[in-house]
């Protein structure tokens, strides 16, 4: 099986951590990040990019790899895009983005056939979304990735299971990463023991429009690839669309089940949901 494409679930691992690297290789996350900024202390920082390039290199089967380097303007930075170029990921991980200069920096150093991913995990960043998303343009921006343990922080605000309070600033960064076709990640739920809290926020994320989540730890995987995978019911659904609509090709809206269904609106849908469990079945 191959998980080309899909963003369910997003896999940190510190690029110190040979054990927990090797093991990624074996599990069902669709994109491991390996880490090389918070979760590595700077005396570590220049061990741990060659540990990064050395195990992009020996690949990771039918996942997709990406690198998060420090932030821009640190010590580490400029190592780290050279690391990046070298060693090919398939995305670079931005953190702590505040505007599009800092994209921008980063594609310039990389050039068009690595994707990039701009962490939002600023009060600035939220404010200025529109302008970071719009690099997409003239970019290989292909993300926006929610650092929700800084925003939280920068916000001030109560973090509870159900993220009341983070839900207006959570659909803003699925509006702008929507508005200029950029997938929009949500960022990690902490308290890996808790299963129950997992499910909440994944179910949460998918019914904003989250395409993945962020995780922690390997025992997150399979909660997150459920939520954000179609049910069985919507896969029926979108075949039952397809289906309708290869029957009656001259007809631009249909009954199906007692529910309208337009082609302009409803097809595209379908054959996006048929894709997708195409590539995870």
């Amino acid at each position: 099986m191959t998980r080309a494409g899909l963003r369910r679930s997003l896999l940190y691992v510190p690029a110190t951590n040979a054990r927990a690297l090797d093991k990624s290789r074996t599990l069902d996350a669709d994109v491991v990040i390996i880490d090389l900024e918070d979760s590595v202390p700077p005396e570590a920082k220049d061990s741990a990019r060659r540990a990064a390039v050395e195990a992009i290199r020996q690949g990771f089967p039918d996942k997709t790899v990406a690198l998060r380097i420090n932030v821009h303007g640190s010590r580490a930075w400029e190592a780290d895009v050279r690391a990046a170029a070298e060693a090919r990921p398939d995305i670079v991980v931005l953190p702590k983005v505040s505007g599009p200069e800092m994209v921008m920096a980063v594609a310039r150093g990389l050039g068009e056939r690595t994707e990039l991913w701009a962490m939002i995990e600023s009060c600035q960043a939220v404010l200025r979304l529109g302008d970071i998303a719009s690099t997409a343009k003239s970019s290989s921006l292909r993300g926006l990735l929610v650092g929700a343990n800084d925003l939280a922080a920068e916000l001030r605000c109560r973090t509870t299971v159900g993220r009341e309070a983070m839900a207006p600033v959570l659909s803003q960064v699925v509006v702008a990463a929507r508005a200029f076709g950029l997938n929009p990640l949500d960022g990690p739920f902490n308290d890996f023991q808790d299963g129950g809290g997992l499910e909440i926020q994944c179910r949460h994320a998918a019914d904003l429009g989250f395409d993945g989540k962020s995780l922690i730890h390997p025992s997150q995987i399979e909660t997150a690839n459920r939520a954000f995978s179609p049910s069985a019911e919507r896969i029926a659904w979108a075949r039952a669309v397809i289906a309708a609509f290869e029957a009656h090709p001259r007809i631009a809206v249909l009954s199906l089940e007692g529910r309208m269904v337009e082609r302009a609106m409803h097809l595209p849908e379908a054959e996006a949901i048929a894709a997708f469990a195409l590539r995870v079945s």
